[in-house]
């Protein structure tokens, strides 16, 4: 991204030559550079997050690994996306900048210099999709951007960054425990997200029903409750066949069954709402995504949930 004077801050198709001629780059490793896109990333749909994951899977046979380059604000649903599909245990490293290339202090380029580095490591192997930011290593489906504007925004709340780039080496402090993999050649983005607010009615979850939505995820209020005047939408939801998914509005926790108050999270798992577990609003969407491309069935998406989820 480039500022100019006129529009505000909008793409520019100078990054494949400036990473051709990026001396700190190619010190590290042999670089071959494939433009895939160059929009925004709020342009993205979840279909052609699909064709990325595809086109990895396909190119990585011939490399060692593959660094991605990508606008922050949808960064977490494809590298989640990515993570999920791809069949690789070769190194998968998305990285991006909070600045563009014209603010004071730009962070591109370190962040570019700090995914080729861990790309290039050994010990980057089998970790799954990596996300690399303000010399800091995450793992994609713990990932949140944090702040509208910090170069710090990428943060993993609950669990802690899996390592660092150092000026001497990358260094990895933990493992990621889950880890899923899914094949599918196709997915289905029928599926919504909702936000609880107070006093909310049934609406959107009528409106989903109406547009025909495969699943609804809803992301309720602290351990997995929302408000009472959601629950009639929710029950013709259900009766409906479509899935309902229960996570948490909050940064960090699980949803679990533990109010029994109308709306409550055990009152919500009785009518038959599956709870989500740690995974946040948007993943989960991404994740059921792949699972109705796959599966095609509700009740086998829902097996398969109930299998995953921790």
């Amino acid at each position: 991204m480039r500022s100019d004077g006129e529009y505000g801050v909008v793409p520019n198709n100078e990054l494949v030559d400036i990473l051709h001629s990026f001396p700190q780059i190619h010190d590290i490793a042999s670089i071959e550079v494939f433009a895939f896109s160059n929009v925004p990333s709020p342009f993205l749909i979840p279909q052609q997050i699909f064709e990325l994951a595809k086109l990895v899977d396909t190119k990585i046979t011939n490399y060692d690994g593959v660094v991605i380059t990508h606008g922050t604000d949808t960064l977490e649903e494809s590298a989640y996306m990515l993570d999920l599909l791809l069949q690789t245990d070769k190194p998968v490293i998305f990285t991006a900048a909070m600045r563009s290339e014209s603010e004071l202090g730009l962070d591109g380029p370190r962040n570019i210099v700090g995914a080729v580095r861990v790309a290039s490591a050994p010990e980057s192997s089998g970790k799954g999709v990596l996300i690399v930011m303000n010399d800091e290593i995450d793992a994609a489906r713990d990932v949140v951007k944090t702040d509208s504007g910090k170069t710090n925004s990428f943060e993993t709340p609950s669990y802690g960054i899996l390592g660092i780039i150092d000026p001497d080496k990358v260094v990895f402090y933990r493992e990621l425990k889950i880890k899923e993999k899914i094949e599918t050649d196709k997915i289905e983005p029928n599926i919504d997200l909702i936000k609880c607010v107070p006093g909310m009615d049934s609406r959107y979850i009528d409106a989903s029903i109406e547009k025909g939505a495969k699943a609804i995820v809803i992301e309720a209020f602290g351990r997995g409750n929302v408000p009472r005047t959601l629950v009639p939408g929710i029950e013709r939801a259900l009766a409906n066949d479509t899935l309902i998914v229960l996570v948490s509005r909050t940064y960090t926790g699980r949803v679990i069954p533990e109010y029994g108050y109308t709306g409550g999270g055990m009152h919500l798992q009785k009518l038959g709402v599956i709870l989500g577990g740690d995974l946040k609003g948007p993943k989960m969407r991404i994740k059921l995504m792949i699972l109705f491309g796959k599966y095609k069935d509700p009740n086998r998406v829902k097996d398969y949930l109930l299998r995953t989820i921790y």
